[in-house]
């Protein structure tokens, strides 16, 4: 139960709302009449309103409070909840099993508008999983990650228009160029952490964006680049339609296939380096991690992944140009994996279709998305720190033979 002073501070918060928005949300001069008008049953709103968020704000936080002591008196080697659900074959094969047929015949039950939107979100699922090699994994703030992203879409478009070349062509050349900015971005930035290498990462973006806006003669500036074609499959022409629904399987095929790698990846040596980096470098260092190595491995296939979304991003939209790949879309795709719980491939998904499905959804209240995706992040921050599905810490045990 709450004590007198809890809900007295709650009360004091209510007060304090109703004096800073009382000019605002009161008094109202209409200019056709020549009358000011109050507005009184507003302030009455937001005093119960605010009264009630930070009862409710109070009360989360005490849960909060309660469930780390509960954690702390748990026995130690139990495992974890999230982790006895992934490795119960009677929960996690049905799941997938629903989970894959669901996927299968999506863009066959709804609209081509809805198949577009998934696409989309199958995207940013790619876009996730490769910055989450270099944030959630290494523990490196890149602000410029959609940079590669760009990178990947123009290497399609150029490519197009100067040579003919097809979708399949221009995959695999979208993600050599992809891995090699990566590289060209990762060194100089070796000695860099923290707030100096986000601010690094972000004039990466910025430059490659002012590039491509200001140098016509090869990006075409403003303008961009049009009639970019979709993927095809041996020749065979297809509808809008058609192409829309093949364009949805090659996204679920690859983000399958980016899945496996990001997972593999994981337990392999370079990714216990990288999480060796990412908690401690100093230490990771002395116990003869060679960090130039580890670093650029993560900017390079983490840009890699960039660079074939953008290569489909452009395919999917056959129109390009720079005002696509602003800040703003380094902030999503980051937040996608703050959201979703860094490190954690499930995660990044879950946090992909929640950013990028919802928005499109809940067009009803497009005036408060800002508003409430601001408030969902700050909320997340508090209470779930870790993500929605934060990731769960592995453990590695040597079986030796006993002697």
């Amino acid at each position: 139960m709450f004590s007198f002073e809890e809900i007295k501070k709650s009360f004091l918060v209510s007060l304090w709302f109703m004096f800073l928005t009382f000019p605002i949300m009161v008094i109202r001069v209409n200019t056709i009449y020549n009358k000011v008008e109050w507005r009184w049953e507003n302030l009455l709103l937001i005093g119960i309103g605010s009264f009630v968020l930070s009862f409710i704000w109070r009360y989360l936080l005490k849960r909060k409070e309660m469930g780390i002591k509960d954690q702390s008196t748990e026995t130690e080697g139990r495992v974890p909840f999230k982790q006895r659900i992934f490795e119960d074959r009677k929960i996690y094969l049905p799941a997938l099993a629903a989970i894959s047929l669901f996927a299968l015949i999506f863009p066959f039950i709804f609209s081509m508008y809805q198949t577009n939107i998934m696409i989309n979100a199958l995207i940013y699922v790619m876009l996730g999983l490769g910055i989450n090699i270099v944030v959630g994994l290494a523990g490196l703030l890149d602000l410029g990650y959609v940079a590669f992203y760009a990178v990947g879409a123009y290497t399609y478009g150029l490519l197009h228009y100067h040579f003919n070349l097809n979708f399949w062509m221009a995959l695999p050349i979208g993600a050599g160029l992809g891995t090699l900015f990566g590289v060209l971005l990762g060194y100089p930035v070796l000695r860099l952490r923290g707030d100096y290498l986000a601010i690094v990462t972000l004039g990466f973006g910025e430059i490659i964006r002012l590039v491509l806006e200001n140098w016509n003669a090869f990006s075409f500036g403003p303008s961009g680049i049009a009639n970019i074609p979709r993927p095809g499959f041996f020749g065979i022409q297809m509808s809008l339609q058609q192409a829309t629904i093949y364009i949805y399987f090659v996204m679920i095929a690859m983000v399958i296939f980016t899945i496996f790698v990001v997972n593999r990846l994981q337990d392999s040596r370079i990714g216990r380096a990288w999480i060796a980096l990412r908690e401690d470098e100093i230490a990771c260092q002395a116990m003869g991690i060679d960090r130039t190595k580890t670093k650029l491995t993560a900017f390079a296939l983490g840009a890699t992944w960039a660079g074939m979304a953008g290569v489909v991003f452009a395919a999917k939209t056959t129109f390009i140009n720079p005002a696509s790949f602003t800040i703003w879309e380094s902030i999503m795709i980051l937040c996608v994996v703050v959201l979703g719980g860094m490190g954690s491939i499930i995660g990044v998904i879950f946090g992909s279709m929640v950013l990028i499905l919802l928005p499109e959804y809940l067009r009803a209240f497009s005036e408060y998305r800002m508003l409430i995706f601001g408030a969902a992040l700050v909320c997340m921050m508090v209470f779930r720190p870790g993500g929605i599905i934060s990731v769960v810490r592995r453990t590695y045990k040597f079986k030796g033979s006993t002697t």
